[in-house]
């Protein structure tokens, strides 16, 4: 029997700056389905990120995710008894995905701000290649390096 045909969803563009990118970023940081707050929460971290970069608010989003995001990561398989952690590429969708979630991570595990600071804070930390979000990937990087031996049990 054929498996079920995977269908790509299509995503829709955000308001302000109609980028595909920036409309699932939105999907991702939203709560309880309140995705009007997601989108303030979005504009004035762009913003703060215009007064403090001096640059296009995207082209420093975009960079930041591009820092952020995996090229390799480990997937747990299981062979004769034993679990082994094997490193395989990351697909391009999951790289977005990840990079998203460990900015909006990183940005929520900060205290004592608003959270458009907190985020503006985290990408731009992620577009000069340091921060929480970038340790996490650099882990995730690390971890795929010290299973390389277990690269042939991938499929």
């Amino acid at each position: 029997m054929r498996r079920k045909r995977k269908y790509k969803k299509e995503h829709n563009p955000d308001v302000q700056f109609n980028s595909v990118a920036l409309g699932r970023f939105v999907n991702y940081l939203m709560k309880n389905g309140e995705k009007s707050v997601a989108e303030k929460v979005l504009y004035k971290a762009f913003n703060k990120i215009q007064k403090e970069t001096e640059s296009d608010p995207i082209t420093v989003f975009e960079k930041a995710l591009e820092n952020v995001s995996p090229l390799i990561e480990v997937v747990s398989k299981r062979v004769g008894g034993a679990n082994y952690q094997v490193p395989r590429e990351v697909r391009p969708e999951r790289r977005f995905f990840l990079g998203c979630n460990w900015i909006i991570e990183a940005a929520t595990a900060k205290k004592g701000k608003p959270m458009a600071d907190k985020l503006a804070e985290e990408i731009i930390a992620a577009y000069k290649n340091e921060g929480a979000a970038i340790k996490k990937k650099q882990n995730v990087h690390r971890m795929a390096e010290a299973n390389r031996a277990f690269a042939h049990f991938a499929r």
